[in-house]
């Protein structure tokens, strides 16, 4: 199992679609920060085939400090989750298209 970085992406994308190194670069940077900000701005990015990117935001609660077990407050947040289409679960499933 190996890891998924920008510079293989980029690499693909020069392989695969024909663009040089520095366009396949800039081309996967600009894919990447238009993402970014959608979800910024609190919108979710839905690929097709793939998946969906969407901000949660998750209120104010209390945790505990496993160390000291004292008690804290945790501070509202937003994070980002993930949800695999159908065809991506099916495919990490073992599933063929």
């Amino acid at each position: 199992m190996s890891t998924v970085t920008r510079a293989g992406l980029a690499e693909q994308i020069y392989t695969q679609v024909g663009l040089s190194r520095i366009e396949s670069v800039a081309f996967l940077e600009t894919v990447l920060e238009t993402m970014a900000r959608a979800l910024e701005s609190g919108d979710s990015v839905k690929i097709s085939g793939f998946g969906t990117f969407m901000l949660r935001r998750k209120g104010r609660r209390s945790g505990r400090n496993p160390k000291t077990g004292m008690e804290i407050p945790i501070l509202p947040r937003s994070v980002i989750v993930f949800r695999p289409s159908q065809i991506l679960r099916a495919r990490a499933n073992g599933a063929r298209e």
